[in-house]
C-alpha cells in the first residue's frame, strides 16, 4: 500500500535525523589565507564600532551601536583621519564600521606606555561615555582579522576561553562615577614557522582606569593609581596609552579562532536535539498509525463493493468533490507559497555552505551576505512556484501574480527596515545602514532579483497545471459545525506549539548570539533541528489536516499554513519573554529595532513553515483521495 510506504518514510526520516546527530559538529574550514609577519612588519590594528553588552546586573539594556570614532567619544585618530576598510555587505548592514587607528603595533616588538594622544572632553561628552559605560558597552578591535578579546573563565568546568570585545569602562555597586577605561594592556598571541616568519594566533586586551598626567615632554607613566573618572560638571583632560607584549604560542593559525568558539555548555545543545527527536519520533509513530491502519482501512472500505458498505460512507470521503475546490484569495495563497520556496532553497543552502566551512567567523557579515544574495537569486523559485499554483488554482492574470511576488515579502521587509533604519538614524547610531548600501541592496533587487521572478513566473505559468485526482462539484457542500479544538484559532495554536517546542532551545542560543554579539558556530546542531522543524511541521500539518477532512471541512488550504505558520506565533511571544528576562531597554530606538527585527524573522518563520505545512498536506491529500473509487 502506497499509504504504508508514505508512513514507514516519515519515521524513517525521524530515524535518520538520530542517526545523523553524531556528525553534528561540521569541520571548519579557514575561509581566508594567512598573513606571514617578518621581525618589525607593521602589524595594523583596526578598529569597530562599540556594541553594548550585559550591563552590572546581567541585564542588555540597549541594542544601539555607536562608531569608534563618533565624536562623543573622543578617541585619538591616525594622522590624516581614520580611513575606512573594505567591509562585506552583510557585515555593514549589521553595524559593522571598521577603520584604521593609531596604534603602532610591529611583529615581536614590545612597547610599554606608549601615549596615543591627550583629549579633552567636555562635561556633556562626558555624561553620554558615563551612560554607555553604565550600559556595559563594549571596545571592538581587530588585528589579523581576529577580534580583541577579554579571557574569561567558564564557571561549570574552568576552563579559560575568550570573550570577543572588552569594557569601555567599569563601575561598582553604589559608585556615582563610572571608571573609564584609557590604558589598554595588549597581549599578541604569535605563532612561529620559521626563523623568519609568524602568524597572529590570538589577541587579549586587558583595559585599565588610569588618571595620568602627561608632562611636558610627551613621555608618560602608567603607574597611576588613581582611576580616570570623567566629570559631567567640567572638563576632562584624558592621556590614552597602551602597552604591548608579544607572546609565543603554539597555537596553529588554523585552530586560532577555537578559544573564541566557546560553548557554555554542549550539553544543551543535545538536550535540545534529544528533546526534538522525541516529539519527531511521538508524532511520526501517530503519523505512521494513522496511515497505516485508519486509512487503511477507510480505503478498504471505500473501495469495497458491498452496497451496504457504501451506505455508511461517512468522513473524507464524503468531501471528495471539494477538497480540491480553488481556495479564497488563492492569488494570495499562492504568492505567500511561492516566496515560501524561495525562504526554503536560501535556508537549505546557507546551511550547506555553513557546514562545509566556507561560512567562516574569519570573514565578517559573509552569512548575512550569503543569505541576502541567495534569497535573490532565488527569486526564481518564488515567481516560478507563485505562477505555476496560481495558475493551478484557476488564475489567469500572470501580470498581477508577478507583481504581488515581487512586492510581498520584500515590500513588507523593505518598509520595515526602513523604520529601523530612520530610528537609528535620528539615534546617531552607527548601525544605521548608509544610503549607498542600500542603493546597493536596491539594485540587486532590480537588476537581479525582479528579472528571475518575471522569468520564473514565466516558465511556471507554461508549466502544467496541477490536476486534482477527483472531479470538483459545481455546488460547495456545506460544512457541518466543527468541534470547539477543529476551529481555526484553537487547532492553529495546538499545530503551532508542537513545531515550536522542537525548536525553542536552539531559538535561545540564537539569539543570545545576535543581541549579545557572540559567535554563533554550531551550524552542525543548527542543520538538524531544521530538518526535525521541518518534519515536525509536516507531521503536525498532515494529521491536523486528516482531522479536518474527517470532520467533512475541506478548507485545507489556507487551514494548513496557518496551522503551520502559527509556531511563529509562540517565536515572537518567545521574543517578548527574552526580552523581559535578558533585556531593559530604555529608548524607543531599540525598541522599535528590536521588535522590528522580531517582525521580519516571525513573518519570515511564518511564510517558511506555512510553506512547508501546505505542501506536506497537499501530496497527503492528493495521496490518499487517488487510492479511493469514486464513482
Amino acid at each position: 500500500m502506497r499509504l504504508a510506504g508514505f508512513g514507514m518514510r516519515a519515521v524513517a526520516a525521524s530515524v535518520t535525523v538520530g542517526l545523523l546527530a553524531p556528525l553534528a559538529r561540521a569541520f571548519y574550514l579557514p575561509g581566508i589565507a594567512p598573513h606571514d609577519y617578518k621581525i618589525g612588519e607593521a602589524v595594523e590594528l583596526q578598529v569597530n564600532s562599540l556594541t553594548p553588552s550585559l550591563n552590572a546586573e546581567n541585564k542588555l539594556e540597549s541594542v544601539l551601536s555607536f562608531g569608534y570614532y563618533d565624536e562623543r567619544f573622543h578617541f585619538c585618530q591616525p594622522e590624516g583621519g581614520p580611513k575606512a576598510v573594505h567591509e562585506s555587505l552583510g557585515s555593514i548592514l549589521f553595524g559593522d564600521r571598521i577603520y584604521g587607528s593609531a596604534f603602532d603595533l610591529h611583529m615581536l616588538k614590545d612597547t610599554s606606555c606608549q601615549v596615543l594622544c591627550q583629549q579633552k572632553i567636555p562635561g556633556a561628552d562626558a555624561a553620554f561615555i558615563n551612560d554607555k559605560i553604565m550600559k556595559g558597552y563594549n571596545y571592538n578591535w581587530l588585528i589579523d582579522g581576529l577580534p580583541a578579546a577579554t579571557v574569561k573563565v567558564d564557571d561549570r568546568t574552568e576552563q579559560q576561553f575568550y570573550s570577543v570585545g572588552f569594557e569601555l569602562g567599569s563601575s561598582q555597586a553604589g559608585q556615582l562615577v563610572p571608571h573609564f577605561h584609557n590604558h589598554y594592556d595588549i597581549t599578541v598571541q604569535y605563532h612561529t614557522l620559521d626563523a623568519v616568519h609568524h602568524r597572529v594566533v590570538g589577541v587579549v586586551v586587558t583595559p585599565a582606569s588610569k588618571n595620568t598626567v602627561l608632562p611636558k615632554d610627551g613621555t608618560a607613566s602608567c603607574d597611576a593609581a588613581e582611576p580616570m573618572n570623567l566629570h559631567e560638571d567640567r572638563d576632562n583632560s584624558v592621556v590614552f596609552t597602551y602597552s604591548v607584549k608579544w607572546e609565543a604560542s603554539e597555537k596553529s593559525w588554523a585552530t586560532r579562532w577555537d578559544d573564541y568558539l566557546h560553548a557554555v555548555d554542549p550539553r544543551i545543545h543535545w538536550f535540545s536535539l534529544i528533546n526534538s527527536m522525541v516529539i519527531v519520533v511521538f508524532l511520526s509513530a501517530m503519523l505512521g498509525l494513522i496511515l497505516m491502519r485508519t486509512l487503511h482501512k477507510d480505503i478498504a472500505r471505500y473501495n469495497s463493493d458491498d452496497a451496504e458498505d457504501l451506505q455508511e460512507d461517512f468522513g473524507w470521503k464524503l468531501v471528495h468533490g471539494d477538497v480540491f475546490r480553488p481556495p479564497q484569495r488563492f492569488e494570495l495563497l499562492a504568492v505567500i507559497l511561492g516566496s515560501g520556496y524561495q525562504l526554503f532553497w536560501m535556508v537549505v543552502t546557507t546551511l550547506v555552505i555553513a557546514l562545509l566551512g566556507f561560512l567562516s567567523p574569519s570573514s565578517r557579515g559573509s552569512l548575512t551576505t550569503a543569505m541576502l544574495l541567495l534569497f535573490i537569486v532565488y527569486g526564481f523559485s518564488a515567481g516560478y512556484n507563485s505562477a505555476h499554483l496560481c495558475h493551478s488554482f484557476g488564475g489567469l492574470s500572470l501580470k498581477r501574480i508577478i507583481i504581488t511576488t515581487v512586492l510581498f515579502v520584500p515590500g513588507i521587509c523593505w518598509i520595515v527596515l526602513m523604520i529601523i533604519n530612520l530610528c537609528l538614524v535620528v539615534a546617531h547610531s552607527s548601525a544605521a545602514a548608509p544610503i549607498s548600501t542600500l542603493l546597493g541592496v536596491m539594485a540587486l533587487w532590480f537588476v537581479i532579483s525582479i528579472p528571475l521572478t518575471v522569468c520564473g513566473a514565466y516558465f511556471g505559468f507554461r508549466r502544467k497545471t496541477i490536476d486534482p485526482p477527483v472531479r470538483v462539484n459545481q455546488i460547495p457542500r456545506q460544512i457541518p459545525d466543527q468541534p470547539w479544538y477543529l476551529k481555526p484559532i484553537p487547532s492553529a495554536l495546538m499545530g503551532g506549539i508542537l513545531t515550536f517546542g522542537a525548536i525553542f532551545i536552539e531559538l535561545y542560543f540564537i539569539m543570545n548570539s545576535i543581541w549579545f554579539h557572540k559567535v554563533y558556530y554550531v551550524f552542525g546542531f543548527l542543520f538538524l533541528v531544521f530538518c526535525i522543524l521541518v518534519i515536525t511541521t509536516a507531521e503536525v500539518t498532515v494529521l491536523l489536516t486528516y482531522f479536518h477532512l474527517c470532520a467533512e471541512d475541506y478548507r485545507w488550504h489556507w487551514r494548513s499554513v496557518y496551522t503551520a505558520g502559527a509556531s511563529a506565533l509562540y517565536v515572537f511571544l518567545y521574543g517578548i519573554l527574552f526580552y523581559f528576562s535578558r533585556l531593559r531597554l530604555a529608548s524607543y530606538a531599540s525598541l522599535i529595532t528590536y521588535f522590528g527585527w522580531m517582525a521580519i524573522a516571525c513573518l519570515l518563520f511564518f511564510i517558511l513553515t506555512g510553506t512547508i505545512g501546505f505542501v506536506a498536506s497537499h501530496l497527503f491529500v492528493r495521496r490518499i483521495y487517488s487510492a479511493i473509487k469514486i464513482d
